[in-house]
């Protein structure tokens, strides 16, 4: 079971930074947080926060954009919010029917999609800065177009995403439910 974990958890981590590089030239648009959230769904809160921390941990050292210690962190510790919510959402909606409930559940992963977003968004323009020594206030205005950018992005790709992924993952796994890390 543990090579199963770790299989898993390096070929999501592996597809999140992949997927960051194939979209480089699409600011604040992306598909990791997506796949960390989708990994905290399937495999538990745990898995997906370490899916989301191994991410940024790669990609934010060589990312294209540039290397800022204290805004890597900062990625770096908030990615997990991603997994987390996915995690909890799994635990109160991992044994529904996700083929009669697929508009009701896209509506739900779209609601936690945007708001892991602006949370996630909120703390990295704090830090941004703070390490910049910019009002916070100024950041964040500044900031508000990629912000929204970010927030709308993640919700559509949340909403037209998370059912089918997850029902492809249940299939192909085999499983009904995404208990078998818990053991």
């Amino acid at each position: 079971m543990k090579i199963l974990k770790v299989t898993i958890i390096s070929t999501l981590v592996a597809l999140c930074v992949a997927t960051n590089y194939a979209l480089v030239g699409v600011y604040n648009v992306k598909v990791m947080d997506f796949i960390v959230f989708v990994g905290g769904f399937c495999f538990g809160p745990l898995a997906g926060a370490l899916i989301g921390i191994l991410s940024w941990a790669v990609y934010g050292v060589i990312n294209p954009y540039g290397f800022v210690p204290q805004i890597w962190l900062a990625t770096m510790f908030s990615e997990p919010i991603y997994g987390l919510a996915g995690g909890f959402l799994s635990r109160n909606l991992g044994s529904t029917d996700f083929k009669s409930s697929h508009f009701q559940l896209s509506i739900i992963f779209g609601v936690f999609g945007f708001f892991s977003t602006l949370v996630y968004d909120l703390i990295t323009n704090v830090v941004y800065a703070l390490t910049f020594n910019i009002p916070t206030i100024v950041a964040i205005i500044l900031g508000t177009p990629f912000t929204i950018l970010h927030e709308l992005s993640n919700t559509a790709i949340f909403v037209l995403g998370s059912v089918p992924l997850i029902i492809a993952a249940r299939n192909f796994l085999g499983v009904e439910k995404f208990d078998f890390f818990a053991k």
